[in-house]
């Protein structure tokens, strides 16, 4: 049956008549031909579906607002078809139900508190989950040669480290550089130049370099590692993997920490060298140290064991950008807003995650007199 919509008005009654197929792809058109008519002197309204062969739930909610319009006129609906009336009634039921200006009652500070609580348990439990599965995966990796994959291992220092030398070493450098600066024109005040060695040495060896380090590889290759899985899962990847047989933590999650804890120390040991190198031009040119004076005190003054409490710090660094980094990627949902979002925050906790564990190497080692 052909489709149609007719509309006849004659001495104040309004005739609507439908046939055919009425469904979401015609109501358009027919609400324009609407209200295109004239309905102030409107008194009774008929709307005839005796000819209507289908009416979709679309169709049935555009009757229904109709009806709803000409409520205070004479109404009159035409229809011998169960079906069809029977899909107006239950539009009509469940849209009597609902009232547009009923608003959800607004939370209570308890039920805000318990909300931003459960959530943070949540995730707590969820990250506490994967410590878990990572911990057995690894005890299992390491329990003979062959299970370790050197090659993703290898693959991973030269992303992770390698390519993250020239970034490290520049942002020491200037580091160094900018503190040494600072430094001198207050130690010049006093006469004591000579100190800036002792003041970079420890600074630099003991927190400045680590923790520059950590920063920039938090930054780098912990958002890399988050976006990389969060992808990975995006596109169904890790279940590929899963149902290939493959252990995506054996293949995605070890050789990124491992790779990572082999590389801080080194990373850190660059940073160590350019940072006095920056602590040595500025004693140079603004001071007056040559590099042989700055190089034999730094050798006198500053014990070793500055050096390596820095170089100690790495692997546990390391460790927690790599981990956090990776979680952050596996809980990823599924469109690339989520990646976004988990790449910050992988960043923003890496980096907290970085000074805390820095924090409690310092009381302790305080403590110990080291």
């Amino acid at each position: 049956m052909k489709k149609a919509f007719s509309i006849e008005k004659s001495e104040g009654h309004l005739l609507l008549a439908f046939s055919g197929d009425v469904s979401l792809h015609d109501i358009t058109r027919y609400k324009r031909k609407l209200d295109a008519v004239n309905l102030q002197d409107i008194q009774s309204v008929t709307i005839d579906l005796k000819d209507v062969s289908y009416l979709d739930t679309a169709a049935a909610i555009f009757i229904y607002d109709i009806k709803k319009e000409f409520t205070a006129k004479e109404l009159t609906l035409k229809c011998d078809n169960e079906q069809l009336l029977s899909t107006l009634a239950l539009v009509q039921e469940h849209i009597s139900g609902y009232r547009a200006d009923d608003k959800p009652a607004k939370p209570t500070f308890i039920e805000k508190v318990g909300k931003i609580f459960y959530t943070y348990y949540a995730g707590f439990i969820a990250f506490i989950e994967f410590f878990g599965q990572l911990f057995a995966s690894k005890l299992r990796y390491l329990t003979s040669l062959h299970h370790i994959r050197y090659k993703e291992i290898a693959f991973e220092i030269n992303e992770s480290a390698v390519k993250a030398l020239g970034i490290v070493a520049l942002t020491s450098f200037l580091i160094g550089l900018v503190i040494a600066y600072q430094s001198a024109y207050q130690l010049k005040i006093y006469g004591a130049n000579i100190y800036i060695v002792d003041m970079l040495g420890i600074s630099i060896f003991r927190e400045l370099a680590p923790v520059i380090t950590a920063i920039v590889i938090a930054g780098r290759s912990g958002s890399a590692f988050t976006a990389q899985i969060g992808s990975m899962k995006i596109t169904q990847e890790l279940d590929a993997m899963q149902t290939m047989g493959f252990e995506p933590f054996a293949f995605l999650v070890l050789p990124r920490i491992i790779a990572l804890m082999i590389t801080m120390p080194i990373l850190i040991f660059v940073a160590d060298i350019m940072g006095i190198f920056g602590g040595i031009i500025v004693a140079n040119v603004d001071l007056s140290i040559s590099p042989e004076l700055f190089i034999d005190r730094l050798s006198r003054v500053v014990a070793a064991k500055h050096f390596f409490v820095g170089i100690i710090k790495g692997p546990f660094f390391a460790f927690l950008i790599a981990t956090i980094g990776i979680y952050r990627g596996l809980i990823v949902k599924d469109d690339t807003q989520s990646i976004g979002f988990n790449t910050t925050k992988s960043v923003v906790e890496a980096i907290f995650a970085v000074i805390v564990c820095d924090a409690v190497f310092s009381i302790a080692f305080t403590n110990l007199g080291i």
